[in-house]
């Protein structure tokens, strides 16, 4: 089976901290859906693959854009790595998916 990665293009001028990436006092995590629908309109992509699709659509578009940020010599954003730190720790506990916050 073939995998395709789309490359997907960061508006100039736009920051990952731009996100406003939260996490509120039951772990869910809150963002500025600005920024993605200005990526959506740079790629021409509707803002329902993000915003109506899978959650794992927009993670793993915050996820790779914070990988290139870093990459980039962006700055650390606390509430991205707490959410890598999470997931690492699910992989390596054999957690196959994530509870909702307040479920587990």
């Amino acid at each position: 089976m073939q995998r395709q990665i789309a490359k997907i293009r960061i508006p100039v001028g736009l920051d990952f901290s731009d996100l406003k990436l939260a996490r509120g006092a039951d772990g869910s995590v809150s963002f500025d859906w600005s920024p993605i629908e200005q990526i959506c309109r740079e790629n021409g992509l509707p803002i329902e693959i993000f915003r109506d699709g899978p959650e794992d659509n927009v993670a793993g578009l915050v996820s790779a854009w914070y990988a290139h940020h870093r990459a980039n010599g962006g700055e650390i954003d606390p509430v991205q790595e707490d959410l890598i730190a999470e997931v690492i720790a699910e992989d390596s506990a054999g957690q196959r998916y994530s509870h909702k916050p307040g479920s587990a």
